[in-house]
């Protein structure tokens, strides 16, 4: 591995990789020296560039914390996170729900919650009530499907976002019934612009770039012998449905979120002021 040149070191690199036994991962990273080696040939990156370009990530990497993911950011922002899930995810069924961006505000183990549970811990906002069903591809329903839901907030805000909260809100785990129906309230949301502290945020400031995500719920569904989905609902009428900057909208997650008047609600619930509605019903694909 002597007088290497751009002609010869990325061959010299993969070569290091031959004797790694995992196949998989040998293909993973001669993937990656083929295709970075590739890019660096043409754009050809100043040294000054390279080392701003190391700085980036190591200022991602100070970023992350167990509330806060930056490369989450990062891959959102550049549309890498959506190319992965167009690729393992990709399904011509109209009854399997499409999936969407984790994002990087999901937090593990959220509190139980019971059907027609409001989850609007400290939190005040416009009431919004959200029911529904989940079947499977042949639409037989499921019961006992694990839902895990998570939202900003009626100003933009996750809870984590928000220290003075006592508690996890507008986040919680429901289960589905024997029929498989789940409904809670919640409030609102309303559009948002992700976290633009760090340096992801910094790129899109000086590439002219707006951080904005439309108004959304997130959901996962989770059971035994099916494929766990990673979605959102957005809101039918946000105006950054076409430019959310993590790319993640998709037309069959667009819904309208429905102002209803005061009086009773859906579950019997006698409200005293308006509030909003939406009914989604999910898909599962068998694993």
């Amino acid at each position: 591995m002597r007088n290497l040149t751009t002609d010869n070191i990325t061959a010299a690199v993969i070569d290091e990789f031959s004797s790694c036994e995992d196949e998989r991962l040998k293909t993973l990273l001669n993937g990656l020296v083929k295709h970075l080696h590739a890019y660096l040939r043409e754009v050809k990156p100043t040294e000054k560039e390279w080392a701003q370009a190391i700085e980036f990530l190591t200022r991602a990497g100070q970023m992350c914390d167990d509330e806060r993911q930056e490369f989450i950011l990062l891959s959102d922002t550049l549309g890498v996170t959506m190319l992965v899930d167009a690729i393992n995810h990709a399904s011509s069924d109209p009854k399997i729900t499409e999936s969407t961006v984790l994002g990087p505000f999901y937090v593990e183990n959220p509190p139980q919650a019971n059907q027609g549970d409001a989850i609007n811990w400290g939190v005040e906002g416009e009431p919004l009530f959200i029911e529904g069903n989940v079947h499977d591809a042949l639409g037989k329903p499921l019961a006992n499907v694990t839902i895990d839901v998570w939202q900003s907030d009626s100003e933009g805000f996750y809870d984590v976002q928000k220290p003075e909260l006592e508690s996890a809100s507008l986040r919680a785990r429901f289960h589905t019934d024997s029929q498989g129906h789940y409904a809670f309230w919640t409030v609102t949301p309303s559009p948002y612009p992700i976290p633009t502290d760090g340096p992801v945020g910094k790129m899109l400031e000086i590439t002219g770039r707006h951080p904005y995500r439309p108004a959304h719920v997130h959901f996962m569904l989770m059971a035994p012998g099916y494929e766990t989905l990673v979605t959102q609902i957005f809101a039918e009428d946000d105006p950054y449905l076409d430019s959310d900057a993590v790319f993640g909208v998709k037309d069959s997650l667009v819904k309208e979120f429905t102002q209803q008047p005061a009086g009773q609600a859906p579950d019997g619930r006698q409200m005293e002021t308006p509030y909003r509605y939406f009914h989604y019903d999910f898909g599962l694909k068998t694993a």
